[in-house]
């Protein structure tokens, strides 16, 4: 701490002062070498996060492009049911390629001439 300091002729002085000062210039040399690490390993994590994020740019393209398509796809399926709706089919039933439509079906018995005999159903199993 510099109490004892007092004691000391000028060739210990100069010894310790030279001491003092090599012992600050390696502590210096490894704070720089620690730092210059430090600064090399996170030069490397950003060069790693700047490749991933390119990647999932290029990724993210596709995944646009591809949408894309599909919508294209399903324009075009949809203006073709358009299409399709107005042809002719059998039972007169029109191709609906829209699966968000509720469907209903009910049976309808035909109507039975009073006259006619009723037939009884056939006994299963």
């Amino acid at each position: 701490m510099g109490q004892d300091l007092s004691g000391l002729d000028i060739k210990e002085l100069q010894n310790l002062e030279n001491k003092l000062e090599m012992s600050l210039r390696c502590i210096r040399t490894k704070k720089d070498q620690l730092l210059i690490d430090e600064i090399h390993e996170l030069n490397r994590k950003g060069s790693l996060i700047q490749q991933d994020n390119v990647a999932l740019y290029k990724k993210a393209n596709l995944i646009r492009q591809e949408n894309v398509d599909l919508y294209k796809k399903l324009y075009e399926k949809e203006a073709a049911s358009e299409v399709n709706r107005d042809s002719p089919t059998p039972y007169n039933f029109s191709v609906v390629e829209n699966g968000n439509i509720p469907v209903h079906i009910e049976l309808n018995t035909p109507p039975q001439d009073n006259d006619a005999e009723q037939t009884i159903p056939p006994k299963l199993g």
